[in-house]
């Protein structure tokens, strides 16, 4: 009986000091961390034969309100990845042109919400580019950033040098 209370007497003490442990706090302020930017063959919704991009980045959002509902008719906000295109002209990055067929369109991160007393939101977030008209000496960069549904803003990240015809993972 008495080992009994002294198992339950340490059970308990531990389960008490494991709650005192402070709770990790972050800045309010989304982080992003570019990961990683794969170029590979697939196919269109046709099935014919195309490149496509997949952009790889790690976030934190302190306040864990990053993301957005579904859109609604009337809803004015709608983007919260904004993306910038430079293409390589001359050896020299270049912002693109608004009617350049490589520009990304708006892009749209789902609603994101944790329970419980710890809001903080970590992960990776993936997006896919396709493709459909490149030329082989088509090199390009991305420059990325997110906004919370606070309209804080956060860092702006940079995609490495992307070679749209070389089928590659870069870093």
């Amino acid at each position: 009986m008495r080992k009994i209370k002294y198992l339950f007497l340490i059970i308990v003490s531990f389960f008490i000091l494991d709650s005192c442990r402070k709770v990790e706090r972050l800045p309010a302020v989304p982080h992003i961390e570019f990961t990683s930017f794969t170029i590979f063959d697939t196919l269109d919704i046709l099935g014919n034969n195309s490149k496509a991009g997949k952009l790889k980045f790690h976030f934190e959002d302190g306040d864990g309100d990053l993301g957005l509902n579904a859109p609604t008719s009337g809803d004015t906000d709608s983007t919260n990845l904004f993306l910038t295109l430079f293409r390589k002209e001359g050896g020299v990055m270049l912002p693109a042109p608004d009617n350049d067929p490589l520009k990304p369109s708006s892009y749209r991160i789902p609603y994101m919400e944790r329970l419980g007393q710890n809001k903080i939101l970590k992960g990776t977030i993936s997006v896919t580019f396709l493709y459909l008209f490149y030329s082989p000496t088509d090199t390009i960069r991305y420059d990325f950033y997110i906004k919370d549904r606070a309209l804080n803003v956060s860092n702006v990240e940079s995609t490495s040098e992307i070679v749209i015809s070389v089928n590659k993972t870069y870093k």
